[in-house]
């Protein structure tokens, strides 16, 4: 092997021991190849430190859209359970964390909920709510825990010219660390000048240190002919698409071909969701017929474009559940989360659609009796009585129904933690709003 993995595993250990504060390290796990090689790296630099100097807290943070390639998350469930076995079993400080999005802000409540158009390459509304954010939080909690945090990521200069310079226009001169556009934080990104063909070297002949072997992750490639989705801290890291593992639902690109090398491999289940994303797109691009004149606003402008007809949202609705009714039994995968479903009745309350219920299309395609009354009609109840409330004040309606929006994504979640605070913003750009009416 030509990469000089001694020379890498003794820069990690040095940087680890050289720091006299014990700050985190925050391993980003996507996965892929990319970041399996830093972790293992680290993992095997890791092993040759006595063990009383282990005394810096390592996080292992993967972030789950919930619109993750299905075959990938099943994949990278079995590792993340089988990395946190054994570093419990070799005592090694790690743990493992997944982040998600906030319910109100995952993809479907959003397109569905809300009649967000499908992200295209101008507008990727999905890219900072699915991945940046919940990922931002978990490394702000840990520098608010220890003041400082080092994020530790497997991007490297070989994969883009973009990429090269947004790290060499970041590092500090001297120094193995960059600053992060995060205060308190800064990035290490061991792995940096490391070839895409050594990467794969280094994975064929080295075992993961967490049991198990590297087969089934090459297969993935090979069939996906895909790259992985790296963990997005920031708008400076490229978002996925092209041949990337990512979300199934992703629309930057023409072609999922992730997808598609794993559909042509053997994986047929993925077909129905393959359909889906295409339909995304037409229902994104053919704006004429899927799209309302009437901004959220009440505005109508010429050559602007408002949210998906509520007619196309429950479309989408009805095709993910009849995918979902096809592949659950036969692959366990769940496409669309009761919880997400409650919010989009929510949603279709606010805006005044009554004529289909998210129950209704529910039981329509699976055959059932599912039973949402009870919640479809407190929603209803709230609606009619905020809008008499508010009647002489309808200014304070959106706000009001803002704030029950965000009270029951953390309910839902059973995750109350900063409601007050996410409130209390709401409240001052709405009085900032109630003085500046144009902004």
């Amino acid at each position: 092997m030509s990469l000089d993995v001694r020379h890498l595993e003794n820069e990690i250990i040095d940087q680890y021991l050289y720091d006299e504060n014990d700050r985190p390290w925050i391993i980003g796990f996507s996965g892929g190849k990319d970041s399996t090689m830093l972790l293992q790296v680290v993992w095997r630099a890791l092993r040759k430190i006595e063990p009383i100097l282990l005394k810096r807290r390592i996080y292992v943070v993967c972030n789950d859209t919930m619109v993750e390639n299905p075959r990938m998350v099943k994949f990278i469930k079995g590792s993340l359970k089988r990395i946190q076995i054994a570093a419990n079993e070799q005592q090694i400080p790690l743990t493992v964390h997944e982040t998600m999005p906030k319910m109100d802000d995952s993809f479907w409540v959003r397109l569905i909920g809300l009649g967000y158009p499908a992200p295209n390459r101008f507008v990727r509304w999905c890219t900072e709510r699915l991945k940046i954010n919940p990922t931002t939080q978990f490394i702000k909690d840990k520098i608010s825990e220890e003041g400082e945090a080092i994020i530790l990521l497997g991007t490297r200069s070989a994969e883009s010219g973009n990429r090269a310079k947004s790290i060499k226009k970041h590092e500090i001169k001297g120094q193995r660390l960059r600053k992060h556009q995060l205060p308190s934080a800064y990035v290490y990104a061991p792995i940096k000048d490391v070839t895409t063909n050594e990467v794969w070297q280094y994975l064929n002949q080295v075992p993961p240190p967490w049991g198990g072997t590297h087969k089934e992750l090459v297969t993935l490639y090979r069939n996906a002919n895909a790259g992985d989705c790296p963990l997005v801290i920031d708008e400076t890291t490229p978002s996925c698409g092209n041949s990337r593992f990512g979300c199934w639902t992703c629309t930057v690109v023409n072609k999922d071909k992730s997808m598609e090398g794993l559909i042509d491999n053997g994986e047929e289940w993925m077909q129905p969701l393959s359909e889906i994303r295409d339909f995304l797109v037409e229902t994104r691009d053919n704006q004429e017929k899927y799209r309302s004149r009437e901004r959220r606003n009440g505005e109508i402008k010429e050559g602007v474009w408002g949210p998906l007809l509520f007619e196309t949202r429950a479309e989408i609705l009805r095709r993910i559940l009849k995918a979902q009714k096809l592949i659950k039994e036969s692959e366990g995968v769940e496409l669309i989360t009761h919880q997400e479903m409650v919010l989009i009745q929510y949603h279709w309350f606010r805006d005044c659609f009554f004529s289909t219920k998210v129950s209704d299309i529910y039981n329509e395609v699976f055959k059932t009796q599912m039973d949402m009354s009870r919640q479809e009609e407190k929603l209803k109840e709230e609606q009619d009585l905020l809008a008499a409330s508010c009647k002489e004040n309808p200014e304070d309606l959106q706000f009001i129904m803002d704030s029950l929006a965000l009270q029951k994504t953390k309910t839902l979640l059973i995750r109350k933690r900063g409601l007050q605070a996410d409130i209390e913003n709401r409240l001052d750009q709405h009085l900032k709003s109630l003085k500046n009416p144009k902004s």
